[in-house]
């Protein structure tokens, strides 16, 4: 039941974008069409829930045992950032156009307040190793059904006719708008 309520709260009830905003420099800059938002999702998945574990263990074997607990913050960034070179090399040499159609979102993963956020969300909220790894998943997930609904907001914005002064990042903030308020009616269902 406690996973349960915890991939609830983090896909619908507190999604990591569109409740608790963060991660939103991907969420506008890769979601222009539904494969590429797919593949960051898929490597946010991947770093996540890697950082995630990780982290937890750099946290509970080094950082609290060695009362070190200041250096959290640059000790979870080199994780994260180690993760997000990984996931380049793999990507270039496994999926060339997803690469370059990813272009400088994926080096700037390493910055993505939400991989950040959900590491140091873990061990506030004192999750076990097995309860981390799922919040993880689930905030990934979030992010990732997040990142696939405004990409197709937007294609399917391309094909109507937006009034001149909308066109562009106006309609897509106004689409983002309305997509959080609609995520905020699942609040309260856990």
């Amino acid at each position: 039941m406690e996973y349960i309520v915890i991939v609830l709260s983090a896909i619908l009830v507190n999604n990591i974008v569109l409740a608790q905003f963060l991660g939103l420099c991907p969420f506008f800059g890769v979601s222009g069409k539904i494969s590429t938002a797919a593949g960051m999702g898929g490597a946010v998945l991947f770093v996540m829930t890697i950082a995630a574990i990780v982290t937890y263990m750099i946290s509970h074997y080094i950082l609290i045992p060695f009362d070190l607990i200041y250096l959290r913050t640059i000790t979870y960034i080199l994780v994260i950032s180690s993760l997000v070179q990984m996931v380049e090399i793999i990507l270039k040499k496994v999926s060339p156009p997803l690469y370059q159609a990813l272009g400088i979102f994926l080096p700037l993963m390493t910055t993505n307040c939400a991989i950040l956020g959900v590491a140091i969300l873990v061990i506030q909220n004192e999750y076990t190793l097995m309860s981390g790894v799922v919040f993880a998943v689930a905030h990934s997930i979030g992010f990732t059904l997040a990142l696939v609904i405004l990409a197709g907001i937007r294609e399917q914005l391309e094909l109507v006719n937006v009034p001149k002064g909308m066109k562009g990042n106006p309609i897509i903030l106004v689409a983002a708008g309305l997509l959080a308020l609609a995520f905020m009616g699942f609040a309260g269902i856990v």
